[in-house]
């Protein structure tokens, strides 16, 4: 079965300022998702809401080990979304929206 997901949104929800700030803890390795919503300064639940998208497209990995979720990045397949020829428009439109957040 293929996953189907639009890249649009894939890529808007990675180049989202605070969705970004928790990709790249990530970058280090699994991360509590306690821990994620503290560096964020949001509530847990807020982070799965920001990640569901990713989550639900296998970009972003969740474990549940009784109340602790537990959040890694699939990296390769987050890469495959940027490096990606037919979707590098999209990729500089993120890159645009992210340089208005910051500016």
């Amino acid at each position: 079965m293929t996953d189907t997901f639009d890249r649009e949104k894939v890529v808007d929800c990675m180049f989202d300022p605070v969705t970004s700030s928790i990709l790249a803890e990530l970058e280090d390795g699994t991360k509590s998702c306690t821990f994620l919503a503290e560096q964020a300064s949001i509530t847990e639940t807020e982070v799965l809401e920001r990640l569901a998208y990713l989550i639900d497209h296998d970009f972003i990995l969740k474990k549940t080990n009784g109340e602790k979720s537990m959040i890694s990045a699939n990296s390769e397949k987050l890469t495959s979304i940027v490096e990606s020829s037919e979707n590098f428009d999209e990729t500089i439109n993120g890159l645009e929206k992210l340089d208005g957040y910051l500016n």
